[in-house]
């Protein structure tokens, strides 16, 4: 009898797999590689299913500002001392004997007494060069005589009249001079023409330095020898002392500063070579105050090198003053910042610098509301740029950066 197999299998062979069992065996192994797979490179199928998905958008932001009409000026701030400036010696010009000198920190002003020589007080004028000669002889003409009738008079003696320059005049030399020319000897005295800036020795004015003298108590003369004043171009201020009583009147005797607080400022040649006497600057202070100043000199010496060897730029020294001295009067030292004024340009259209959009085929243009509109640039100050272009005029809107 045959029987009906309900279970086609009991027929295989004992010891070999159906074909159906082989083939669900082999789709187990397959899903538990897939399964595999998918729990170790599960990081990064999320990574980039969540890069690859679109979030939600930022709205961009933009700010827009006006284009303005301004001043534009280029600025170097340079580090500054407040001193007294730079020293310089003073040297006597007497072949006598030092008696008396100034204590250090002394102030000397016009017609004060240097030092001593002698016993024997040399006196200070203001100008602007050295008594190279003796001032002796009626109607010397020079620009030392002119020193002296300033300086006496500022002191309070009357000199008289002084002859206007193209007047003319005829010198007399002093008793016991003579003349090397013996042509001249036998002419006479010659007429002299006076000369813009110079002063004639009168002799109101002989008279006048006769008085002063005596004041002095010195012999009333009427001439002032070679060494008997030394001229500065203002009041001075003792900073040191480098000689000593018994020592040579004719040596370096001091050294000396103006009596008025400065700010010294060391620039290098480049950023010199802009800097004018006259020229206006702002100073920032220590204690965070804004004054305004001047520059009274530009140095044309550069800084000495220590040693001989240079081992940074060399300066020159710019020398600027405050115009309230009294901004500084209680400062006797400290640093400050000095804002030096380059060039300018003056009612120009300006835009913020982050306004400008480089292009790819190069220049720059800035974004309105409507469009790129090319551009010029001119000069670049403070963050903000100098500009023009199609179209563009005061009060013109511009995108910027938010």
């Amino acid at each position: 009898m045959h029987r009906k197999l309900d279970d086609p299998t009991e027929f295989i062979p004992r010891g070999s797999d159906p074909p159906a069992r082989r083939r669900g065996m082999r789709w187990f192994a397959v899903g538990l590689v897939v399964a595999g797979l998918a729990v170790g490179s599960g990081f990064a199928v999320t990574r980039h299913r969540a890069a690859a998905e679109p979030g939600p958008e930022e709205p961009s932001t933009v700010a827009t500002t006006p284009i303005v009409r301004r001043d534009l000026s280029t600025t170097r701030t340079l580090p500054g001392t407040i001193g007294f400036g730079a020293a310089r010696p003073l040297a006597g010009h007497l072949a006598a004997t030092v008696t008396w000198l100034p204590a250090a920190g002394a102030t000397i002003k016009r017609g004060g007494q240097l030092f001593r020589a002698d016993d024997r007080p040399v006196v200070l004028f203001y100008g602007s060069m050295p008594m190279y000669r003796d001032i002796a002889g009626h109607n010397l003409v020079g620009r030392d005589v002119r020193i002296v009738a300033e300086n006496l008079s500022a002191l309070g003696y009357s000199i008289g009249r002084q002859p206007a320059a193209g007047e003319r005049v005829t010198p007399h030399p002093p008793a016991g001079n003579s003349t090397t020319d013996p042509g001249a000897a036998d002419a006479g005295p010659q007429p002299q023409r006076v000369r813009s800036g110079e002063g004639v020795l009168t002799a109101a004015l002989i008279a006048a330095i006769k008085r002063w003298q005596t004041d002095l108590g010195v012999p009333a003369t009427g001439t002032i020898p070679v060494g008997h004043v030394e001229v500065s171009s203002g009041a001075i201020r003792v900073e040191s002392i480098s000689s000593q009583p018994g020592d040579p009147a004719n040596a370096p005797l001091m050294s000396v500063t103006a009596i008025r607080k400065v700010i010294t400022v060391g620039a290098e040649l480049a950023d010199a070579a802009t800097i004018k006497r006259g020229d206006r600057v702002k100073v920032g202070l220590p204690d965070e105050r804004t004054v305004p100043a001047r520059v009274v000199s530009v140095g044309r010496d550069l800084v000495a090198a220590e040693n001989g060897i240079v081992t940074g730029p060399q300066l020159l020294t710019v020398t600027v003053a405050v115009d309230k001295p009294k901004a500084i009067a209680d400062l006797d030292s400290g640093e400050v910042q000095v804002v030096f004024v380059g060039r300018t340009a003056a009612d120009v259209l300006a835009a913020p610098v982050e306004a400008l959009v480089a292009l790819r085929e190069g220049g720059y243009a800035v974004q309105t509301p409507s469009g790129l509109v090319a551009v010029r640039t001119g000069m670049f100050a403070d963050g903000w740029v100098e500009i023009t272009g199609a179209g563009l005029t005061e009060g013109t809107e511009l995108v910027v950066p938010a």
